[in-house]
């Protein structure tokens, strides 16, 4: 039963198989099972791939058993169109294209099982990637805050150093009026005399403008840390709100992208695995002798061949006998008086109706 279903799976005539030997069949069944198991590991990985797509494991393996039973489909046809000939150079011009066709076959099976294999190296790549990513969004977010942050915080440093420069006034002015009353400094003289007194109102007036100062300022320097602080939420909301984008930065296209960052050596290794998996049924076709199935084959296609060519033959001989023969009859109807006069007085009889007609016409015109 196992035997029979490798056979169906090599894609032979069973009609002609079975009259071979056992040794024969074995072939077959061997190269069936190639094709089979070909297809399987097709379903596995592109299963696995799909599963990271999609993340749901009934849609991965619906759709991993239409790419399954695809694959099967195109190595059961690529081997059972290759036939044995005489000539090994004619054998491997015809099958060039369907090795061709077996290494994208073969790369394409290969890509996701490399991504389960090497599952934990990937891992370690993309959150690697994943944080980079991170820190260059921050940057970027800052970056489109960064003018109204600035502005911000140059508005308010602006107003303290205004208040600071205008401190440092006043305690400037209370200095000069205490050092003049106590003859320290300025005229020397001890006592509130008329200079204290001039100092004394321009420290009065000064102290009075920074409480004024203070109080404006304060108002607008809390309405500008407000802002401040409604601009850092407003850039912390935006890093938050594009985090789960880079969390989820770990689809197929990222592990493929990863997997070629890593030595490329184990997967060069592992993909050869899968070409010499997907390609041994055609080599191993090309490379064995002809057997009793390609006799009878060949066989089978010659007597189709012979019959076509003798229906061929036998339609052509009868087209080119028919022509003789009508080429005779119109040869000796050609010479017949009672059929020439027939005909003349029928074209004389639409002569005259032609030429009444055009003489009814130029009467209409005139």
């Amino acid at each position: 039963m196992l035997k029979r279903f490798f056979i169906l799976c090599s894609g032979v005539d069973s009609d002609i198989v079975n009259g071979c030997s056992n040794g024969e069949q074995n072939k077959y069944a061997g190269i069936g099972a190639t094709v089979f198991f070909t297809a399987i590991m097709a379903f596995i990985a592109s299963s696995y791939a799909l599963f990271t797509v999609f993340d749901n494991i009934y849609t991965a393996v619906f759709f991993g058993l239409i790419w399954g039973f695809l694959i099967f489909n195109l190595d059961r046809f690529i081997v059972s169109t290759i036939k044995k000939r005489d000539n090994f150079l004619d054998e491997f011009i015809q099958a060039t294209p369907r090795i061709a066709l077996a290494i994208i076959i073969a790369i394409v099976i290969s890509k996701p099982l490399e991504i389960k294999i090497f599952q934990k190296e990937i891992a370690t790549v993309i959150l690697k990637e994943k944080n980079e990513m991170a820190i260059a969004n921050k940057k970027q977010v800052a970056n489109y805050f960064k003018t109204d942050v600035d502005k911000n915080k140059a508005e308010t440093d602006s107003l303290k150093s205004s208040i600071t420069k205008k401190e440092k006034e006043v305690a400037a002015l209370y200095q000069s009026y205490i050092t003049e009353a106590e003859g320290s400094a300025g005229t020397k003289k001890m006592g509130k005399g008329p200079i204290y007194k001039e100092k004394r109102m321009a420290y009065d007036l000064a102290s009075k403008q920074l409480d004024s100062l203070k109080t404006n300022n304060t108002k607008i320097i809390t309405e500008k840390e407000s802002k401040a602080k409604t601009l850092q939420a407003d850039l912390d909301k935006k890093i938050t709100e594009t985090q789960p984008i880079i969390d989820g930065f770990d689809g197929l296209m990222a592990r493929i992208n990863a997997l070629n960052k890593l030595p490329w050596l184990p997967s060069f290794f592992i993909m050869l695995l899968f070409l010499a998996i997907e390609t041994s049924p055609i080599i191993a076709k090309l490379l064995s002798p002809r057997g009793e199935y390609d006799f009878k084959q060949e066989d089978n296609e010659m007597g189709i061949k012979n019959v076509l060519a003798q229906n061929r033959y036998q339609s052509d001989l009868q087209k080119k006998t028919d022509a003789e023969i009508y080429d005779k009859v119109y040869a000796d109807i050609k010479d017949d008086k009672e059929l020439y006069n027939y005909k003349k007085k029928s074209a004389l009889e639409l002569l005259k109706l032609q030429a009444d007609g055009f003489v009814e016409k130029q009467k209409k015109s005139i």
